[in-house]
């Protein structure tokens, strides 16, 4: 039998999952790459919405303004630090076998941030890296938030996008604890529904991940 590392990794299928709640997605993120891991679990791609919630990475960045915050706090396992998800907001949730494909984390995270780049040029919005500081941004605000975690080898959580995010969500905390906004993609274009960019964001991804 030959080993699960020598196995070629066959291209991720991308899934649409609607408007769901943030505590079973993750859990079913860690699932996935726990099978994936142990070569029980082909790799995946799932994209969403969230229901209003902020997610604070392991090592517990307090980015927050104030005390108390308008929707559930929720620590968990990737990096970074206290994001919003809800809401207007696409998030892309990739499941990849980092090992396998010999990529390295910092590759990798160059891939996710190129992936929405050239997502948001075919609306023709020019978005750039920010050095330093993970995600993708539109001049001085920072329209995606990026935050993974690795075990064993493979990849998961992922991109947050902003399209068209209420603001007042975001005026709790302060993006890369830096004194810059978050923006939203309709602010510079009008995106197309959010089921199909996120079926373009996808196959954008996947591509990437296949050259």
């Amino acid at each position: 039998m030959r080993d699960t590392e020598d196995l070629l990794p066959t291209p991720p299928t991308c899934h649409w999952l609607g408007r769901q709640p943030y505590l079973p997605i993750w859990q079913q993120m860690q699932q996935r790459a726990a099978g994936v891991a142990a070569g029980r679990d082909a790799e995946v791609i799932w994209s969403c919405e969230h229901d209003p919630v902020y997610t604070t990475g392991r090592r517990g960045i307090d980015n927050r303004v104030t005390s108390g915050l308008p929707a559930p706090l929720v620590g968990i396992d990737r990096g970074g630090e206290t994001t919003f998800h809800g809401p207007g907001q696409l998030l892309l949730y990739p499941v990849i076998h980092l090992r396998r494909r010999h990529t390295g984390v910092r590759d990798y995270v160059h891939m996710l941030e190129k992936s929405c780049i050239d997502l948001l040029a075919e609306l023709d919005i020019d978005a750039t890296r920010r050095c330093g500081f993970p995600g993708v941004w539109i001049g001085e605000g920072k329209v995606a938030a990026l935050g993974i975690r690795v075990s064993n080898g493979v990849a998961y959580h992922g991109m947050a996008l902003n399209l068209d995010v209420d603001p007042h969500w975001f005026a709790a905390i302060k993006p890369c604890g830096l004194t810059l906004s978050a923006v939203n993609v309709n602010a510079y274009a009008t995106p197309p529904p959010m089921a199909v960019m996120a079926k373009k964001w996808c196959r954008g991804f996947a591509a990437l991940l296949a050259d």
